[in-house]
């Protein structure tokens, strides 16, 4: 599972994020982790139109991040005004891996440090993960042969 985690200013638009998103994978493209499966941010960044429309144009859910949970995630990026506003070092770096957890990777683990848009309005960061597998299903009855 690989989930994309956003931290942005007011003004960043779709594009920012997009452009966050593309160095971020850019970055990691020869470990392959995989296609985006969720994106992530701050709950309070949520619903924001650049989000929503990246998410639409992706065609990829977003998950909103609780505050204690971003408070409860370290990160490699330790910003001091991100500490100051948030709690954690980077939202970009714990929205991915607090969603990764969240939904079932809890080895979810940064892949790389977060990636910064040409025009310095986003960031993301991409945490991979393993699900745990599905339960093996139950055995089928034996059958007697004729």
């Amino acid at each position: 599972m690989t989930v994309a985690g956003f931290g942005f200013r007011r003004g960043a638009t779709p594009e920012s994020l997009r452009d966050a998103l593309d160095r971020a994978i850019e970055a990691v493209a020869a470990s392959h982790p995989g296609p985006v499966a969720l994106l992530a941010t701050a709950r309070d960044k949520a619903d924001a139109a650049c989000l929503r429309a990246l998410s639409d144009a992706l065609g990829v859910p977003v998950c909103a991040v609780p505050d204690d949970r971003m408070r409860a995630t370290s990160t490699p990026t330790d910003h001091a005004r991100v500490r100051a506003l948030r709690g954690t070092g980077s939202t970009a770096e714990a929205a991915a891996l607090a969603a990764a957890r969240m939904h079932g990777a809890p080895d979810a683990r940064i892949a790389r440090p977060r990636a910064v848009s040409a025009d310095r309005l986003a960031t993301c960061a991409l945490a991979v993960g393993t699900p745990p597998s599905s339960p093996p299903s139950p055995p089928s009855p034996a059958r007697s042969s004729p």
